[in-house]
């Protein structure tokens, strides 16, 4: 088992391209990054993380992308349920950490959730996440769990 490392690990990774091509045949092409950089965005639009995109207003921002910081995961899962709506739609990438306190408060009942199958290799790594990851859907106006086999 891989040495655990809480908030001493790289928090930069980025998502995998042919990930992305899956989730847009799926929900569409993604308006905005909301947390990235230059040299990883996966949107035309993005937040860059220096600027703080917890601190900026998400609404009515069309199809949002987030992969965040897994550090710091209960912030961006609350930003996402608060801000979310028909006009500000968030994916948000991240481990399936169904027993914490930030997925039962702002991940269970306030989004469709997506297990994916099967895992992903960061873009930089060579092998793929060592934990399940999940796909949350904000403001799609359902709620429940479901796996996806996102690559055939």
């Amino acid at each position: 088992m891989p040495a655990q490392k809480p908030h001493r690990s790289k928090q930069d990774y980025g998502t995998p391209p042919a990930f992305i091509d899956a989730v847009e045949r799926r929900f569409g092409a993604l308006d905005i990054d909301l947390a990235a950089r230059v040299d990883n965005k996966v949107a035309p639009s993005w937040v860059d993380v220096e600027e703080d995109s917890l601190a900026q207003p998400w609404r009515a921002i069309g199809l949002g992308w987030l992969n965040p910081p897994f550090a710091n995961l209960g912030a961006w899962a609350a930003k996402c349920c608060s801000e979310a709506g028909p006009q500000s739609r968030i994916l948000m990438l991240s481990p399936a950490s169904v027993g914490t306190d930030w997925w039962a408060e702002h991940v269970h009942g306030h989004a469709s959730v997506l297990f994916l199958r099967p895992r992903l290799t960061f873009v930089g790594c060579s092998d793929p996440y060592p934990k399940d990851l999940a796909l949350s859907c904000f403001g799609f106006g359902v709620s429940g769990y479901e796996t996806w086999r996102w690559k055939c």
